[in-house]
């Protein structure tokens, strides 16, 4: 799916925010977690299911598989860099090992490409180790989320897996996302759990104390609160992506624009030459990296690694 701009109804400055008693201060219990994560989630809901608001839901879903990735690497006990993250998989040649970090991102990526309701596809990226009691937890899950709200049933489904595997962060974390997706009826999965759970907090879990659910919680709404922030940067920075377009005269610049709305990091060397990624429009490597160039010139682009090769591109803060 590519990122198509619509006219916005109104000043970027409207996008839907949480209101002020939503960010100050934290929730000190389970309901009001709820209450609080409730306001949350409708405000992610309309951000990514309007398209007046101007959200590339695919770039926001790729930024946050980057960020489920770094946070997941530090579950699982690994630490890497977000941009180590990023570079082994966009940098690996076509047909290497990428390496547990290449891998690590190559599964949140997939995972935002799963339809929520499509169990063999979720138990095939899971693995054959959990996959037969997926539908079992994510029903439940469900089911927690209907009577206690959302984000007890992301708790309810962490739980369930990692008791039965505890070093199944990753997994538990996809679960919980699919649980969210499924509750808001999201045609897609946006890797949102993950990114401030620590290995106290999902150890803690086991124990099964109130007190460790509403840390979990509360965490996990932190993290849909930086979402929030996240889409609504992307939208300002895609506008003024957009705003610059005309100005581009390269051959199969609207494409290559495109290509920048939904990627979190471009290589222009794969993925703009030959051909642009997603077309059959050719376009040089030279006329890649000037095209690169030019974004920047503008300053809707930047470039991410800081070297002189081997570089990558996402759109400017």
């Amino acid at each position: 799916m590519t990122y198509i701009r619509h006219a916005i109804s109104d000043d970027l400055n409207n996008l839907p925010q949480l209101p002020g008693w939503v960010t100050s201060g934290h929730a000190e219990t389970l309901e009001t977690v709820a209450f609080r994560s409730g306001a949350a989630l409708t405000i992610i809901d309309q951000l990514v299911g309007d398209p007046r608001y101007g959200v590339p839901v695919n770039l926001l879903a790729n930024r946050l598989a980057l960020n489920a990735a770094t946070a997941t690497s530090k579950l699982e006990g690994r630490l890497a860099r977000e941009a180590d993250i990023r570079d082994a998989y966009h940098l690996t040649p076509p047909g290497e090992a990428r390496g547990p970090d290449g891998d690590l991102l190559a599964f949140w990526r997939s995972a935002v490409r799963l339809r929520p309701g499509g169990m063999g596809e979720i138990a095939d990226l899971i693995g054959a180790d959990l996959a037969g009691e997926v539908g079992v937890w994510i029903d439940a899950g469900q089911e927690r989320a209907r009577t206690h709200g959302a984000l007890a049933g992301c708790v309810s489904v962490l739980q369930a897996v990692l008791d039965v595997d505890d070093r199944a962060e990753r997994g538990a974390c996809l679960l919980s996302d699919i649980v969210l997706a499924r509750t808001l009826n999201w045609p897609s999965v946006l890797p949102i759990s993950a990114q401030y759970l620590t290995k106290a907090i999902l150890r803690d879990l086991r124990g099964d104390g109130q007190r460790a659910d509403l840390v979990a919680q509360q965490r996990i709404s932190q993290s849909m609160e930086e979402t929030i922030r996240l889409a609504r940067d992307l939208a300002r920075r895609a506008e003024a992506l957009c705003t610059v377009t005309p100005k581009l005269r390269a051959k199969g610049s609207d494409a290559a624009v495109a290509l920048f709305l939904s990627e979190d990091a471009v290589v222009p060397s794969t993925m703009l030459s030959p051909v642009i990624q997603g077309t059959t429009i050719p376009m040089t490597d030279r006329a890649a990296r000037r095209f690169c160039d030019r974004l920047i010139e503008l300053g809707v682009a930047r470039e991410l690694t800081g070297r002189s090769t081997f570089r990558l591109y996402g759109i400017a803060p």
